[in-house]
């Protein structure tokens, strides 16, 4: 039998896999995949480009994989290939057509648009809507169940006031939709302004756009204003620092239009995991008040505390959000103040060696005692936010005042699940005190025991559960392979065996009990 072949008949996850906590530290050094936010705006600003561009370490998952499907049935040539530095990685180019969309077999009609399935990806979904407007013809975009019930209202809107026609199927301003591309919209110009024997008017330009559901609503807007000589104005929620529409104008401004080779960051959210599961198993030494000793050049680089599990790669351009996870999992709800203390480090550098024990005793407290304690899902931390409340409990963030506060999660209620429900339910079950006011979670320190964890279909909720089933004994997961949105080879990371893997135990359950040891492919969700 070929090796392909065996790969083929390999046994999948089980339904239910239980993570067996660690029982010493671990040294380990962990590659994450590309990141998937990344991962889908450059394939956008690819297939937009005059020329081949290749991306380099891009996510390959089932986001990404949606979005190449999408962009090959509009007809766009690309071209995957392995990448040796990362299993879940793929070196992906992309042949632009310069604003050009052709799609296979020909545009599609009223009777019949071209159908584009884009699962639960709220990237491909949001950004194809935008994109399909730059061409001809009539397009017909759908997804899951879930997909359908995901906000979309703000983003059809503004297409409208582009000019573009954008029909949802249910009146709902949600998928499934019908978007009607450029020569579908003059031609409806056209018949009714010769009926007044005018000439055809131009398409309105400019559209105001709101960021109160979702950032990806801007984001898809700006990705193809320039094709589409469009002029985006974003509102609401945050709108001038929003962290994903930064990450958006500072990727646009990077990208080789004309042709070229693009490096895509490692993922910081799926880096998360990792860095948290280093601070909740004992693999990271620390002296609190959350500044160490022995370190008189603390503010160029305060966080250089002793780690055994580090994220090979991590970013550091800025682009995104979830990068501060590094400096968060050490300072918590801190993270805000950083720049302040860092300012009063370096005074106090400029003084000497001498008053290093004046850093530790005097500007940690003083910082700390004046905190918050809340930490921002739109100022602080985006998605890494969910694997910052899922190991809460057990965590050293509550300090003195006995909690900490997770704001501004509104967001989280739109996306693959209710997830701020979700987790205060499913922190709750495992005997944790969260208590859910507005969109923000207050989570206090806890005993924690094991139960079986629902994922709502959520890879987020999955990854956060698992890590916290690597100090809490008796932690199951349902759904495992959910994670094949993002991070299709995460329970493999976590089963093998150091340093490129933290060398857990995961089993298989059937009726409540444990079936076998999983290892190796039977880990990979697919």
């Amino acid at each position: 039998m070929s090796i392909r072949v065996y790969l083929w008949l390999k046994m999948a996850l089980p339904d239910v896999i239980e993570i067996v906590p660690l029982d010493k530290p671990v040294r380990a050094e962990i590659t994450v995949p590309g990141s998937k936010s990344i991962t889908n705006r450059a394939l956008i600003l690819a297939a937009l480009a005059d020329g081949e561009v290749t991306l380099t370490g891009a996510l390959w998952s089932e986001d990404t994989q949606i979005m190449v499907e999408c962009l090959q049935k509009l007809g766009f040539e690309i071209r995957v290939e392995n990448d040796p530095a990362e299993f879940c990685n793929r070196n992906i180019t992309v042949r632009g057509l310069g604003g050009t969309i052709l799609p296979q077999g020909g545009t599609g009609t009223i009777e019949k648009p071209r159908e584009l399935f884009v699962g639960n990806a709220g990237t491909a979904a949001r950004f194809l809507s935008a994109f399909v407007c730059l061409g001809d013809g009539v397009y017909r975009l759908s997804g899951v169940p879930r997909m359908h019930e995901r906000p979309q209202a703000a983003l059809f809107q503004a297409l409208r006031e582009l000019g573009y026609r954008v029909e949802s199927e249910n009146g709902n301003d949600k998928l499934p939709v019908r978007i009607y591309g450029r020569d579908a919209v003059s031609a409806s110009q056209n018949v009714s302004k010769k009926v007044r024997g005018g000439d055809t008017p131009s398409l309105p330009k400019k559209c105001r756009v709101s960021i109160e559901e979702s950032s990806q609503f801007a984001s898809a807007l700006l990705l193809c204003a320039k094709v589409g000589n469009w002029e985006v104005e974003v509102v609401g929620e945050n709108a001038e620092e929003s962290p994903y529409v930064a990450m958006t104008s500072k990727l646009m401004e990077a990208f080789p239009n004309n042709g070229g080779v693009f490096q895509i960051e490692p993922d910081a959210s799926s880096g998360s995991y990792f860095w948290a599961a280093g601070l909740i198993t004992g693999s990271i030494q620390m002296d609190l008040p959350y500044l160490p000793p022995s370190k008189p050049n603390i503010s160029s680089n305060w966080t250089n505390i002793a780690k055994n599990i580090f994220v090979k790669c991590w970013p550091n351009t800025g682009w995104q959000i979830d990068e501060r996870f590094e400096e968060f999992r050490l300072v918590g709800s801190l993270l805000h103040d950083f720049q302040t203390i860092s300012k009063r480090l370096g005074e106090l550098e400029k003084l000497g060696k001498g008053d290093e024990e004046k850093v530790r005793t005097v500007i940690g407290p003083e910082v700390i005692n004046s905190s918050k304690g809340e930490v921002s899902r739109c100022r602080d931390l985006g998605d890494s936010i969910m694997t910052a409340i899922a190991v809460a409990p057990v965590t050293h963030w509550a300090g003195k005042r006995g909690f900490i506060k997770f704001t501004d999660l509104g967001r989280l209620r739109v996306q693959e699940s209710e997830r701020v429900v979700a987790l205060r339910t499913e922190l709750t079950k495992c005997g944790a005190k969260v208590v859910e006011e507005g969109d923000t979670l207050t989570v206090w320190p806890s005993p924690l025991h094991g139960a079986e964890i629902e994922t709502y279909n959520d890879h987020r909720m999955a990854m956060c559960f698992a890590i916290l089933g690597l100090k809490v004994p008796g932690i199951k997961i349902e759904n495992p392979a959910c994670v094949k949105k993002t991070f299709p080879n995460f329970f493999q990371k976590l089963a093998a065996a150091p340093p490129r893997g933290l060398g857990a135990e995961i089993w298989g359950i059937k009726d409540g009990q444990r079936t076998r040891k999983l290892s190796g492919e039977d880990l990979f969700a697919d």
